[in-house]
């Protein structure tokens, strides 16, 4: 018997929360409410282009409101979930208590420094649109700081950037700072050379993208190369201050006089990760990260799933999903098919995982590409990479705004969204937390051309 507006509440707005919901979208006997804190949806692959000055915030993040209008059975709650109740089948948000009948957790990661939170006030991550207008102050704000230092040391410590953690996130960081420094940058100060900055990219284990081939680790090492970055490979960060680095590579240990990190390395589960484990008592691995069934439900609770980065899905090969936007996706099409089916008293088999392979751009028609057998780097690959994000950006108008921006950027070699936002006092005090004041969520509302 088919249950009559069966209740999916599904908690976050990203790739898995939006996929999820779309594939329930006008299904019978659903009703759909996709809850967030956040009122749209971010296309968090383009971060580093916003944080860079190579896009502008509402580029990459689309209502999601404007998404679901078309979808009758769906409604969107701009909450945030504090707790979860399995037995009563309620969350608590910060509007009220909501009951569900289907549960559906897509909160993601934050970032993780490795027992050292104190390094996040001096060395900012990239999750969120406030981290990149963040990021990109600290950056741009560099260089206006290097051109009224007094002194040589100031002014080298002002243009040198350490990156921290050599994933795909780390190099297209470091790629899109090498590009600013020289051509961007070029030509607009007087007492800098932007193309003299100095750009560390560090990185744990033996080579930048580990999880990548190592030939196309070494390519994108060569790229990198080229465009200014030093790559340090079996090298830790000890230790961040205001304006040291400290790094420890074997048993040696060296101090580097940076007034710019960036951080690109560890992620750590949201709360809801533990939320949920004291609530139902589903295990978590090390990163918090809730370990579910074959159906992404979790362990004595097939009513509740959770997918995406804060899921730990043991693959066909036994090891966890990486933490990329197709897998997420993937696995909110599969719920959104399975719950259809168990409503009408059917089922699905177990969630397959689809690897269409990985993509990394380091800079300009530098890029590399992991599709099955074949591994592609250089120009190739850079077209393969804008037009698989072009394709999956969210809504006409958001792949017409970057199209013409990157070919823009493509023909001149300029980044216009380079507006330094957040208060001119923290970027003179980097001790300061490296937060974005609330107002700025008034930014993504602003054209910067």
């Amino acid at each position: 018997m088919i249950t009559q507006h069966h209740h999916v509440v599904i908690v976050g707005g990203g790739f898995g929360g939006l996929y999820a919901a779309r594939a329930l979208a006008d299904k019978p006997g659903i009703r759909v409410t996709l809850i967030d804190k956040r009122n749209f949806h971010l296309f968090q692959p383009l971060l580093y282009q916003v944080a860079t000055g190579g896009l502008s915030p509402d580029d990459i993040a689309y209502p999601l409101r404007a998404v679901m209008r078309h979808y009758r059975n769906a409604n969107v709650l701009n909450a945030e979930v504090t707790d979860i109740l399995p037995e009563t089948q309620e969350i608590v948000t910060s509007s009220g208590s909501l009951s569900f009948d289907t549960l559906i957790v897509a909160t993601g990661v934050s970032h993780f420094y490795f027992g050292h939170d104190e390094w996040e006030q001096y060395a900012p991550g990239l999750k969120t649109l406030e981290d990149a207008l963040e990021m990109r102050r600290r950056i741009f704000q560099a260089f206006e700081e290097a051109e009224k230092a007094t002194s040589q040391d100031e002014r080298k410590a002002w243009t040198t950037f350490v990156v921290v953690g050599g994933g795909p996130t780390g190099v297209e960081l470091a790629g899109a700072i090498g590009e600013l420094t020289q051509n961007t940058l070029k030509g607009e100060f007087r007492r800098v050379d932007p193309s003299m900055t100095q750009i560390l990219l560090v990185e744990g284990a033996d080579r930048v993208l580990p999880p990548y081939p190592a030939d196309l680790s070494a390519a994108a090492a060569a790229d990198l190369y080229r465009l200014g970055v030093t790559v340090r490979t079996g090298t830790l960060v000890s230790n961040i201050d205001a304006d040291l680095v400290t790094l420890k590579s074997g048993e040696d240990t060296e101090q580097i006089r940076a007034r710019t990190v960036l951080w690109a390395a560890g992620m750590r589960a949201s709360s809801l990760g533990r939320i949920i484990h004291e609530r139902t008592g589903a295990p978590l691995d090390r990163a918090g990260r809730v370990i579910v069934e074959s159906d992404l439900s979790v362990a004595g609770h097939s009513n509740i799933f959770v997918i995406g980065d804060l899921a730990n899905y043991q693959h066909q090969n036994g090891k966890p999903l990486p933490g990329v936007a197709q897998v997420a996706m993937q696995q909110g099409e599969y719920l959104g098919e399975l719950i259809s089916l168990r409503i009408h008293g059917g089922n699905k088999s177990s969630f397959y995982y689809n690897d269409k392979g990985n993509l990394a751009v380091i800079g300009r028609n530098a890029a590399v590409a992991d599709i099955g057998r074949l591994h592609i780097n250089g120009y190739i690959a850079w077209v393969i990479w804008l037009f698989v994000h072009i394709a999956y950006l969210i809504g006409f108008e958001r792949k017409l705004q970057v199209m013409i921006q990157w070919s823009w950027s493509y023909l001149t070699r300029r980044h216009n969204s380079r507006l330094i936002v957040g208060g001119l006092q923290a970027a003179s005090n980097p001790t300061l937390n490296g937060r974005t004041d609330e107002r700025l969520m008034i930014e993504p509302t602003l054209r910067e051309r």
